[in-house]
C-alpha cells in the first residue's frame, strides 16, 4: 500500500512539475526565466517631455527626471525687491508684497515663510537645518516632514509619472501637484451624470 501511495506522489509530482518550455511552478518563476535575456523596450517616454524643460537628479539610488522650476519663476529675482536683511523691510510704510499668499500649510505657530524661504538669501529655500536648498530642489524641503511620501515618491508610487514607466524616468515634483503654501486638496463633490442633459443634448 505504502508503495503504491508513494508512486502516487511521485507521478502528480513529475507530471506537476516543468517539462517543457514555458510552462513554470508560478509568476516569480516565469518573470525570472523570461526575463533573463531581456533586451529592453522600444518605446519611450520621450515625446511626452518634449515642450519641457528637464533636469535630472539624483536621491539615493534613484535617478530621474524632474521639470526645471526656477524658470517657471517668471516675475522677478527674489532679490531684486529683497535687497535687504528681512527685518529690515518690515515697516509700516513699505507696500506689502505677496498680499495674495496665506499659508494654509501647518499650524500657523510652528510654520511661516522663513521655514522654507532664506531671509537672507531670497533666491535660495533653506531646510531646518539652515542648509541653502535650490528652487529647483524644493522637495528636498517637503521630504523633511513628508518623508513616506518622499520614499513612495523617489520609487514611483506617489505623484504624477511622465510618460509611465517607459524610459527615460521622469516625474512631476510636489510643487508640480501641490501648492507648497496650501498643499492639501479640497474635498470635490464626484461629477454626476445629468440623464436630463444628456437627453436634451440627443
Amino acid at each position: 500500500m505504502n508503495r503504491i501511495l508513494l508512486s502516487f506522489v511521485f507521478l502528480i509530482c513529475f507530471f506537476s512539475c516543468k517539462h517543457g518550455e514555458g510552462e513554470y511552478h508560478g509568476v516569480i518563476e516565469k518573470i525570472n526565466a523570461e526575463g533573463e535575456h531581456y533586451k529592453g523596450t522600444s518605446i519611450s517616454s520621450e515625446k511626452y517631455l518634449e515642450d519641457m524643460d528637464m533636469i535630472e537628479i539624483t536621491e539615493g539610488e534613484h535617478t530621474f527626471l524632474i521639470p526645471e522650476r526656477k524658470g517657471q519663476i517668471r516675475s522677478y529675482a527674489c532679490t531684486e525687491c529683497h535687497s535687504k536683511p528681512l527685518e529690515d523691510m518690515h515697516s509700516e510704510g513699505m507696500k506689502k508684497a505677496h498680499w495674495d499668499i496665506k499659508i494654509v500649510h501647518a499650524n500657523e505657530n510652528t510654520m511661516n515663510c522663513v521655514t522654507c524661504h532664506n531671509p537672507d538669501n531670497m533666491n535660495e529655500l533653506k531646510s531646518l537645518t539652515g542648509r541653502d536648498v535650490d528652487f529647483n530642489k524644493s522637495y528636498q524641503l517637503c521630504s523633511q516632514c513628508h518623508t513616506k511620501q518622499f520614499e513612495d515618491w523617489k520609487g514611483g508610487a506617489h505623484g504624477k509619472r511622465l510618460g509611465g514607466w517607459a524610459p527615460p524616468r521622469a516625474a512631476m515634483t510636489c510643487v508640480n501637484c501641490h501648492n507648497p503654501h496650501k498643499p492639501h486638496f479640497d474635498s470635490r463633490w464626484p461629477a454626476r451624470f445629468n440623464t436630463t442633459v444628456d437627453e436634451e443634448r440627443k
